[in-house]
């Protein structure tokens, strides 16, 4: 197995019924879990079908906050910790609230334990199927040790090694070979509004936040800025302690997360005239593999990849995937894309929350896939599972497991 970091790329598709998971609607603090199926498609693999090659591209692991954001969890306890007041209901415990952070010097911008373990998961759940920053390489890292740890070092030890191979991160002279493009291309950020539009859309709702929790209170004042942090703390403390208080103290998870969707969809994905493009590399050079087939390389190749490929990389590099695929811009409901940019449209598959929580992916799975019918020939490929009958070929695309 051949790892690629980037950022970093390895050679090697529900939301919870019942009660609502404000964590399941946290966009980019929003720890793992499984996207729900999309247009009705199953998340499993047709019975008739096998993947005999993947490649996944998906972000880190949970983390720790990056500095700028740490900053406001540190500013945000100043303030609870510099006035004299009296807090009451679902804000009864910031007085007592200290920022999880342990190590400032160290801890911001590295995994968590939590992000040790999605990525291990993820590891032992594609064995069982089938960028320089330091927390790129740490989830390529514990992805390896996941994957490798359900084989055979005893009967099977060249089949249980890895190397991980470090690509400069957002760096502007690599091109099309990064999992950072955008940071190649001189139009990408003239074609971003991201920023604009969430921030505008915050401003619809977090003052009538801050109103609404002011009534606990006695002797202190939330603003608006106040309420995007307590928010964020929401999934960022979940991931990094368990604590989940603040996850308590909202109802307007929904405004929250769409916030996030205006920012990663005409920041890095359909909304971005340049989006496309700059994911249109990885794209290409997958579907280049896919054609050539397991066990074999591109024309004028010099590597034969192993069936599975798999890339590391940040949050904002996965919209830009799904822009090139064509993917969530386009609905059979009307007024749904572009996006609204003052009102939410439920009927959107564009949601931050499936595509970049925490260890989000982009998956494409090459199925080899029997056609109906009754057959008395079986195709066999060495080392695989035989199929029965002729076969034909697909293309799935996944998005963290839908």
């Amino acid at each position: 197995m051949l790892v690629q970091v980037a950022l970093s790329a390895v050679l090697v598709g529900a939301a919870v019924a019942g009660s609502f998971d404000p964590l399941q609607h946290s966009g980019p603090a929003s720890p793992y879990f499984d996207a729900p199926s999309q247009s009705g498609i199953a998340s499993s693999t047709p019975s008739n079908c096998k993947v005999d090659q993947a490649a996944y591209i998906l972000r880190h692991g949970s983390r720790y906050p990056e500095p700028g954001s740490f900053a406001g969890w540190q500013s945000l306890f100043a303030k609870f910790q510099n006035a004299t007041y009296t807090a009451k209901g679902p804000l009864a415990f910031i007085a007592s609230w200290v920022p999880p952070v342990d190590d400032p010097p160290h801890q911001p911008l590295f995994l968590t334990s939590t992000g040790a373990a999605e990525s291990f998961d993820l590891g032992v759940n594609l064995r069982k199927r089938a960028a320089s920053q330091q927390r790129c390489v740490d989830t390529a890292a514990y992805f390896v040790r996941g994957y490798l740890s359900q084989g055979n070092y005893l009967t099977t030890p060249t089949l249980n090694r890895g190397n991980i191979i470090t690509l400069p991160d957002s760096v502007d002279f690599t091109f099309a070979n990064s999992l950072t493009p955008s940071a190649a291309c001189p139009a990408y950020n003239a074609g971003s509004t991201g920023s604009t539009a969430s921030n505008n859309y915050r401003l619809l709702y977090q003052t009538k936040i801050a109103e609404r929790l002011n009534r606990f209170l006695d002797g202190l004042t939330l603003v608006a800025s106040d309420i995007g942090v307590m928010q964020d703390l929401c999934g960022f403390q979940a991931e990094v302690n368990g604590d989940t208080r603040f996850c308590d103290v909202f109802e307007e998870w929904l405004n929250y997360e769409y916030a996030h969707d205006l920012n990663y969809y005409y920041g890095s994905g359909p909304g971005n005239p340049i989006a496309a493009a700059t994911g249109f590399p990885w794209v290409k050079a997958i579907s280049d593999l896919f054609s050539a087939g397991p066990g074999n390389t591109v024309n004028g190749g010099t590597l034969t990849p192993p069936p599975l490929i798999m890339g590391f990389t940040h949050d904002n590099n996965l919209p830009p995937i799904v822009s090139a695929l064509g993917l969530w811009n386009t609905s059979s409901s009307r007024d749904v894309y572009p996006l609204s940019l003052t009102k939410p449209n439920t009927a959107r598959n564009f949601r931050s929350s499936y595509l970049v929580a925490f260890r989000g992916y982009v998956a494409l799975e090459r199925l080899a896939c029997t056609r109906n019918g009754n057959s008395d020939t079986v195709k066999h490929i060495a080392n695989q599972l035989p199929l029965t009958g002729a076969t034909d070929t697909y293309v799935r695309v996944r998005v963290s497991t839908s």
